[in-house]
């Protein structure tokens, strides 16, 4: 067999674990035991101090076997949690070194586990062994808050001793070693109002009678420290703001003992007439008010409630004013919270009073009517100008000044009533008829002298009542018809009859024939005494050939007073018909369209018809309104050839242009005390410049000329110039000679070949304004001088 030895660790045991081991031996020695059993080292555990500070490793024990001889042969092997990392072994001697700062808060204990080898053999000797290094803590944390800063809030006015908020510190320290967990509580600001419990950490009120209206809110400092509170512990702190929470510990109050407000007169009812508030310390709830009218002469005027806030109270009008009738009003109203708070009935009474004093100002109010609408019946025969009735209307102002009374037109468009201005009497001025109108409903205005603008208005209803006025006439124009074959007492028509009044009794008509056909032969007349009457016959055999068309005048009169009567005639046309009594033909039916053909057709063919002339008419008329065509023929169309004439031609040589015979052939008769009546032309004749001793010189030119043409256009031209009583000559007085003796001088260019020099146009401008646009542009123009173009 093997010979297996012991592990052990040697450790260095603390004092207190060596007072433990004492204190078991003793403890097993006083239980009578009789003899102690041997045992190898108890090694299984021990304990290292954490946030070990020194500058070499940690020295925690010693591994050794009882079969470690001390030759060296012996490899010890350490493994588990931070074997390597966090601990070291010497494999040869087997002491065990921490290598890291150890922190009992980051891990309390390691298992470990450690083995002997056997170098040569590279064996283990004996089967691993597991021990536990604790941490052993110390003081190194301090108490903290961990939900803080703090939030709290309790009533104003609490009691001492009153919690407001419980707290709690945690310490990472070992609360089962030492004191280094152990918490006390204590107050660093706050006092004297509050306090803190020094092992429970329960802030209370310690002072009686805080007021939120004086201070709300509070900082209070907590502290909490371990050891016991003791010297050298360490400390962690916090802050709690406590608001204290409103309480109804103030009564309300008005700012003022009288409060003075007016209002129109002319206000509506439930308009605001102001506001008032009753003040109070406290807030929300405790602060709302309720307000009320508790006596007054103007408590049955007006309503006070309280606005939307529940602070204001809201003065209103509770019935109509009237500045004339009442003009102030006094009113006492109280103020009280709706929410008492019964631990403070010594603060009360809770609720205040004021008087407010109410002004009605006056306000120039619009006329007044005696009665808020107006009725009245009139009968349609009322004569024209008479007064059916007065309306009155007064101004309700103190002022009381004088009203003017009108129609407001838009309500009488057809001007059938008058209004005396100063009266207010209503008349006629049209005949009224009930048939036409039967109601006529007016506005009539009042309106103030000193102020226009005031104006009041009333509404009229007029009923016309009927007068029996309208004669019966029969309800349409009846055409009867007979047959030839109808016997003495047949019934041919029944007739009514409409009349445009309504007696109050109804209508009640009374039928005969007229005087002049009472002892009519053919028909008779039976009165049916239900407003109807029927038409027979009193004989039989009747033909188309001896009479086609009877006339049967109708008389008819109404039941009331006056009388009215009216005469009408009835047709009755004699017609074949068949055996059943059905008109087959008659006279009549020549007159008549045929059944199939509508008035409304018969109008659109016509109208049509009528159209078409209208378009054949205009087609003509468009035919013979054709203008000719343009006449490119210049022979054909004169009045073109002189608008358009642009040929200079070749002066008085030139005869195509012009037949100089038409000239000798003027109508040269003179007409004897007739004088002319044409206007003298604009541009006098160049002629009356020339010397009269040119009219019969030679003539002259490059070519030379005729001096008879010359001279006799010259003097004819003077002849007509000189003679108020010559006929009009268009051709010579619009056309003046441009040859030779012309102050102008020829502007043809025939003669202008004759001259070796350049044509020069500045003469133009010494020729006078009327040859000025000739001079701009054929003239030379002065070089200091712009351009015209």
């Amino acid at each position: 067999m093997v010979n297996h030895g012991r592990l052990a660790l040697l450790a260095l045991l603390s004092e207190a674990q060596g007072r433990m081991d004492r204190a078991k031996t003793e403890e097993e020695s006083g239980a009578g035991l009789l003899r102690r059993v041997k045992r190898g080292w108890v090694w299984n555990q021990f304990f290292v101090l954490e946030e070990y500070t020194g500058q070499e490793p940690l020295y925690i024990g010693k591994l050794h076997s009882d079969m470690d001889l001390g030759d060296g042969s012996i490899k010890y092997i350490l493994s588990g949690d931070g074997a390597g990392t966090t601990f070291t072994i010497d494999d040869s001697t087997g002491d065990i070194h921490a290598i890291k700062r150890l922190d009992r808060e980051v891990k309390a204990q390691y298992l470990l586990r450690a083995q002997a080898w056997n170098r040569q053999t590279d064996r283990p000797l004996e089967p691993e062994s597991e021990f536990i290094v604790k941490i052993q803590d110390i003081n190194d944390n301090e108490p903290k808050f961990l939900e803080g800063p703090y939030q709290a809030t309790i009533p104003e006015m609490s009691s001492i001793g009153t919690e407001v908020i419980r707290m709690t510190a945690t310490d990472a320290d070992d609360p089962t070693y030492g004191n280094s967990a152990r918490v006390v509580y204590s107050i660093l600001q706050g006092q004297p109002y509050f306090s803190v419990e020094a092992k429970t950490g329960v802030v209370r009120v310690s002072l009686a009678g805080m007021d939120r209206e004086v201070r709300e809110n509070y900082s209070v400092i907590i502290q909490a420290k371990d050891m016991g509170g003791q010297l050298g512990g360490l400390a962690g702190t916090t802050v709690v703001n406590i608001t204290l929470s409103d309480v109804n510990d103030n009564p309300p109050m008005f700012d003022q003992k009288l409060y003075q407000m007016s209002v129109p007169e002319l206000a509506p009812v439930s308009s605001v007439v102001g506001r008032i508030r009753a003040k109070d310390r406290d807030i929300g709830i405790n602060a709302e008010m309720r307000y009320s009218i508790i006596d007054g002469d103007g408590r049955d005027t007006f309503d006070i409630n309280t606005d939307p806030t529940n602070l204001f109270g809201i003065i209103t009008i509770k019935k109509p004013l009237n500045f004339e009738t009442k003009a102030s009003y006094t009113l006492k109203i109280e103020g009280a919270n709706t929410h008492l708070d019964h631990r403070f009935p010594d603060k009360g009474p809770f609720s205040h009073v004021t008087i407010v004093h109410v002004s009605v100002e006056d306000v120039d109010e619009p006329p007044e009517f005696s009665s808020a609408a107006y009725y009245i019946e009139v009968p349609e025969d009322t004569e024209i100008s008479t007064v059916f009735m007065t309306v009155s209307a007064r101004d309700p102002d103190a002022a009381n000044t004088s009203i003017r009374y009108s129609i407001e037109r838009n309500t009488d468009l057809g001007k059938y009533f008058y209004i005396d201005i100063t009266s207010g009497a209503l008349m006629t001025v049209l005949p009224l008829d009930r048939e036409e109108f039967s109601w006529h409903n007016i506005t009539v205005l009042a309106m103030e002298m000193n102020n226009p603008r005031m104006i009041g208005s009333v509404s009229v209803a007029v009923k016309i009542l009927d007068v029996n006025d309208n004669p019966p006439l029969l309800t349409q124009y009846f055409e009867a018809f007979v047959c030839e074959s109808a016997n003495a007492g047949q019934l041919i028509q029944t007739v009514t009859a409409v009349d445009a009044d309504d007696p109050l009794g109804g209508h009640h008509f009374y039928y005969s024939l007229a005087l002049e056909a009472a002892n009519n032969p053919n028909f008779t007349l039976r009165d049916n005494q239900d407003n109807t009457a029927w038409i027979l016959t009193r004989r039989g055999g009747w033909s188309q050939q001896d009479q086609s068309v009877y006339y049967l005048p109708i008389f008819i009169s109404d039941g009331e007073q006056p009388v009215q009567t009216s005469t009408s005639t009835l047709t009755i046309r004699v017609c074949s018909c068949d055996v059943e009594g059905n008109v087959m033909s008659c006279n009549a039916e020549a007159y008549h369209l045929p059944a199939s053909l509508s008035r409304g057709a018969l109008i659109a063919i016509l109208a049509c018809i009528f159209v078409l002339l209208v378009m054949v008419l205009l087609m003509f008329s468009l035919q013979s309104h054709r203008k000719k065509p343009y006449l490119h023929d210049e022979e054909d169309n004169v009045h073109e050839n002189i608008v358009r004439y642009d040929d200079e031609g070749g002066g008085e040589e030139d005869t195509e242009a012009f037949d100089i015979a038409a000239m000798w052939n003027p109508r040269e008769a003179h007409l004897v005390g007739k004088q002319r009546q044409d206007m003298l032309p604009e541009i006098e004749s160049l002629s009356r410049y020339v010397p009269l001793a040119s009219v019969g010189g030679p003539g002259s030119g490059c070519g030379g000329g005729d001096s008879n043409v010359q001279g006799y256009v010259l003097a004819k031209l003077l002849e007509t110039d000189l003679n108020p009583c010559a006929p009009p000559y268009d051709s010579l007085q619009t056309y003046a000679y441009e040859g030779e003796g012309s102050v102008a001088e020829s502007l043809s260019s025939l003669q202008s070949g004759c001259s070796n020099t350049d044509h020069e146009y500045d003469y133009l401008n010494d020729w006078g304004p009327r040859f000025k646009k000739l001079a701009e542009m054929y003239g030379v123009l002065e070089t200091n001088n712009p351009s015209i173009w």
